[in-house]
């Protein structure tokens, strides 16, 4: 059977793979910045001299209560240029600059997120994974770090890490002078219906529904096709606490959602019914990876679900297309990603906060979305009070990038930016690809 891995995201994995990104080098850091950074001793110099850990409170509000190691990646150029703060939503990958830092040729900084990764405190009190206590850990780095770099400061991130890059800039209003949002949404639901009424309307009539006859093929042929997804499981040697059979029906309900947020496939490559079970099930797993409802994913990321499940909001599927079709999923819900033996409940009020702060007073921030992603359909909308600056990629995905852009649009970001910071670009960071 053949079976190309293409991990799927969900929301979890919206960051997995980052456009217009370069490896870093692994290069030492001046003497001079050594020094200085050693003379914070929140500060640990990790042994690539790239790495950082930084000590955090886990309660900003009492500190005296614990704290714990955030992992810190640092690409140091020069003194005087700027700094991008670079908000991960999740473990950071790895010392990669990304496509702001090349077009500011900056600093940059790039945080793990608290309880992800590295920067796990040793006992975890989930009451403290909150959208506050993260600003606060980005807030204390930049105080940390503003007396090396008084340049200009941007922080940016994608997706979740949009969000947080988002939330940061809310209660530490004055740490940057511009934020860049990629692909963040805004939820006010843990079960956010605008995103089932954009899958509803996304793209082409055509392709919606063959969409929804693949899923409902798959459904019908579940009994035929259970033995070739089973052998693909243990082929990737995944495990599910739902069982195999619910791991499947989540796999189809996900399909759409995963279809058009990475658009890896096309419509015309979706399978009709008279297909081979081979093709059905190798499309299935291509479009929508069981992965990401495995043991192994649900331990990686079940901080991700914490959070979306009492502050940060996700979705839900719409399973009125595949009532009598369902036997193991009758009522999906993400419970069952979260940590063990903990119970949440969705409190509205902190993205409601945001929103209100952004309308009123979220002035330099860039939000960039592309039109067929998903997410796109809890995107921020712009209150028309403040300076801030929204632009659609035209079919594009939750890969959009500045780069994603034709030069006309492009370069409205761009001269954003020079305006807002009064700093040269680098054009050539961002060049067209065509």
């Amino acid at each position: 059977m053949k079976i190309r891995n293409n991990i799927l995201f969900l929301c979890l994995l919206f960051f997995i793979v980052s456009l217009n990104i370069v490896d870093a080098q692994n290069r030492e850091l001046p003497s001079d910045l050594l020094e200085k950074l050693k003379t914070n001793p929140d500060i640990q110099i990790k042994e690539t001299k790239v790495e950082l850990m930084f000590t955090q409170p886990i309660d900003h509000n009492n500190p005296e209560n614990g704290s714990f190691q955030q992992l810190v990646h640092l690409l140091h150029k020069d003194f005087s240029k700027p700094v991008v703060l670079w908000i991960e939503g999740y473990a950071a990958r790895g010392n990669v600059e990304q496509e702001i830092s090349q077009l500011l040729d900056a600093n940059q900084i790039m945080v793990e997120h608290r309880y992800f990764g590295e920067s796990i405190p040793d006992s975890v009190d989930w009451n403290y994974l909150t959208i506050k206590q993260a600003a606060d850990d980005h807030h204390r780095i930049v105080e940390a770090f503003k007396s090396i770099y008084p340049g200009k400061w941007v922080n940016a991130g994608i997706s979740k890490g949009g969000q947080t890059t988002m939330y940061h800039r809310r209660f530490y209003p004055d740490d940057v002078d511009v934020s860049v949002c990629y692909v963040a949404p805004l939820n006010f639901s843990d079960q956010e219906p605008r995103v089932n009424t954009f899958l509803d309307n996304v793209g082409d009539k055509e392709c919606r529904e063959k969409i929804v006859n693949f899923q409902r093929t798959v459904l019908k042929k579940k009994d035929e096709l259970m033995p070739l997804f089973k052998e693909y499981i243990q082929e990737k040697k995944y495990t599910f606490k739902i069982g195999p059979d619910s791991a499947y029906e989540y796999c189809v309900l996900e399909y759409p959602f995963s279809f058009w947020q990475w658009h890896d496939l096309d419509c015309s490559d979706i399978p009709d019914s008279t297909a081979e079970n081979d093709t059905l099930i190798d499309h299935l797993v291509e479009g929508s990876d069981a992965y990401f409802f495995s043991d192994k994913a649900n331990k990686y990321f079940h901080s991700f679900f914490y959070q979306a499940l009492t502050q940060t909001g996700f979705y839900n599927y719409d399973i009125e297309p595949f009532k009598g079709l369902l036997t193991k999923v009758i009522e999906p819900n993400f419970t069952m990603a979260l940590p063990e033996d903990v119970e949440v409940s969705f409190d509205p009020k902190p993205m409601q906060d945001i929103k209100n702060w952004l309308d009123e007073h979220g002035n330099n921030i860039i939000y960039i979305y592309g039109e067929n992603d998903p997410w796109s359909a809890s995107a921020v909308e712009l209150s028309g009070k403040t300076n801030a600056l929204k632009m659609v990629k035209k079919e594009g995905d939750h890969r959009t990038r500045i780069n994603s852009f034709p030069d006309e649009e492009k370069e409205v970001i761009l001269e954003t930016l020079e305006k807002w910071l009064q700093v040269p670009l680098n054009r050539e960071a961002v060049e067209s690809k065509e």
